[in-house]
């Protein structure tokens, strides 16, 4: 290539990259009122931006990964919590998480009833943006693990360890456990944004290690009110209607309510219902 055809492809290279700019510069700008759900900006969301920025949030923690990252992406929160939940956390954070335990407690704001829908309404309107599956992985919390990482500073397990309940090979695609498991993985929202099935491991709600031994303890004292008379109809109970009996812990109702979402009867299929029955039996 001589000095005059390097020219002209530089040129034509130049001005190629130019136009694809520029298109996909408008055409961004084009669906930006789709993507960011601008319709559902109402006053009660921008207030609650005004309270999100009033108290600082972003010191701590990131929305669309903009923040600090010192506490969980919050990006999805409404949606892996529920407003009452929320609503309980952010009157006192303290019922939730022990400083000395967890090394980390969000202070207390003092937050007015007000303040804290309005706060709620803003971080539902981030949880319904279109962020191209941002974050890539579920919100990190206290005890929270990933596959192939313990549970106490989320490095891989030493070869001698033991793993966790129901870590075991899940591949057959008939097999009810196996889809079972890909419920609790899939669900939305999903059960490991909640709960985690390694002994000990207590997130937004207790960990499901020993799970049918417990109840099977459970169902044969005189603590359970309940309707169910199995382990099977237990957990079918515990998810499709979590608050007829409520799991101690101020970290897991408030008012005699479960924070578990009760969502499931409409967004799980009755056999998805059966599966995840199936899967968290084994849980002993």
């Amino acid at each position: 290539m001589n000095k005059r055809q390097a020219r002209l492809f530089a040129i034509a290279s130049t001005a190629v990259a130019t136009v694809a700019f520029f298109g996909l510069t408008l055409d961004s700008h084009r669906q930006f009122g789709r993507l960011t759900n601008a319709s559902a900006i109402t006053d009660q969301v921008t207030r609650g931006k005004d309270v999100w920025h009033d108290n600082n949030c972003i010191n701590c923690h990131t929305l669309f990964g903009e923040g600090a990252y010192y506490a969980p992406d919050l990006t999805k929160i409404t949606q892996l919590r529920g407003e009452a939940y929320l609503r309980a956390y952010l009157k006192d954070p303290a019922k939730f998480y022990d400083e000395n335990r967890h090394r980390r407690l969000m202070p207390r704001q003092d937050l007015s009833d007000g303040d804290i829908g309005d706060l709620i309404a803003f971080l539902d309107w981030v949880s319904k943006v279109d962020n191209q599956g941002w974050p890539p992985r579920p919100l990190l919390v206290t005890g929270a693990t990933f596959p192939g990482t313990d549970s106490s500073a989320g490095k891989p397990p030493d070869a001698g360890s033991v793993a966790a309940p129901a870590a075991r090979p899940t591949s057959a695609a008939d097999d009810p456990i196996a889809l079972g498991e890909a419920v609790f993985r899939t669900a939305v929202p999903a059960c490991t944004a909640c709960h985690s099935t390694a002994p000990g491991v207590n997130m937004a709600g207790p960990s499901l290690a020993g799970l049918a031994g417990r109840t099977q303890v459970l169902l044969a004292g005189s603590e359970y009110h309940g309707g169910a008379r199995d382990v099977a109809a237990y957990i079918r109970e515990s998810v499709l209607t979590p608050s007829v009996h409520i799991v101690p812990g101020a970290m897991y109702s408030a008012d005699g309510k479960s924070f578990m979402p009760a969502t499931y009867p409409a967004s799980l299929k009755p056999e998805q219902v059966e599966h995840l029955v199936a899967y968290l039996s084994t849980l002993k």
